[in-house]
């Protein structure tokens, strides 16, 4: 999917990684000149991750901020492929006998088959809900 969208997915990894890094650097800058910039890159063994958790805080103000604006200019919308799994149905035998007389034993016991096969199938409704 990025490959059939790679501005889309340029833009993603922008706001998502390059920003948050930016305004670190940007914010170290501010406050204690270059050095303090050359520092983050001197003393941590993982500069980029540590300047990356600093400055999403911000990041992420400005990603609200441009929504605000524009929505998806921020956060930008990414497509997704769902899949939906085609399940087989129990198939339901019915016998119709329809010139034969039915007896009150007969409905009984076509009354019960019936409520056993809703509840099973609340039992399956149940569990794939549950999953």
């Amino acid at each position: 999917m990025a490959d059939s969208r790679p501005f889309d997915a340029m833009r993603l990894a922008l706001m998502q990684d390059v920003l948050p890094v930016g305004l670190a650097l940007l914010d170290r800058a501010r406050r204690g000149g270059p050095g303090r910039v050359v520092e983050s890159f001197t003393t941590s063994p993982e500069p980029f991750s540590d300047l990356r958790s600093e400055g999403e805080p911000a990041a992420r103000e400005l990603r609200e901020r441009l929504d605000q604006v524009s929505p998806g200019l921020g956060n930008p919308v990414m497509e997704v492929a769902v899949e939906v799994e085609d399940t087989v149905e129990e198939t339901i035998e019915e016998t119709v006998e329809p010139e034969l007389p039915v007896s009150a034993e007969d409905e009984r016991l076509a009354l019960q088959e019936a409520l056993t096969r809703i509840e099973h199938r609340l039992v399956q409704l149940r569990q794939q809900l549950a999953s």
